[in-house]
């Protein structure tokens, strides 16, 4: 048996591939899946909030990202819904359930800063 395995000798030459076999239907999005899982460990970042970081100049390294994930993981342990998060000169407003942050601010907007619209308040060192 040294001959290899050739294309006709699947699909017979004229018939067409998979002729006479019924294709499964596309499944359904499945809530609680991969993708649902996925989606609701990441930090999303509201248009605003891009705005706002570009035109304050903050940028945020991989570790900040995930003490803020983190905090995000804690706020909503305890039911906040629109949390407050402050991590050295950067505040940020996230909304929980959605792990959205909203707006941020650096060290001088939170100086004069009235924060409404939060249930909550978490302090980062």
């Amino acid at each position: 048996m040294s001959d290899g395995v050739k294309i006709s000798h699947l699909f017979p030459v004229g018939a067409p591939p998979l002729a006479g076999v019924k294709h499964a239907a596309p499944r359904p999005q499945q809530s609680g899946g991969f993708r649902d899982m996925l989606d609701a460990k990441v930090l999303k970042f509201s248009q605003h909030a891009e705005v706002r970081m570009k035109q304050r100049g903050i940028q945020l390294q991989p570790e900040a990202l995930t003490k803020i994930m983190n905090a995000v993981d804690e706020a909503e342990s305890k039911g906040a819904k629109d949390s407050l998060i402050v991590m050295k000169d950067i505040a940020m407003i996230v909304n929980v359930p959605s792990r959205t942050v909203v707006t941020a601010m650096d060290g001088k907007q939170m100086q004069s800063n009235v924060f409404t619209n939060i249930d909550s308040a978490v302090i980062l060192s």
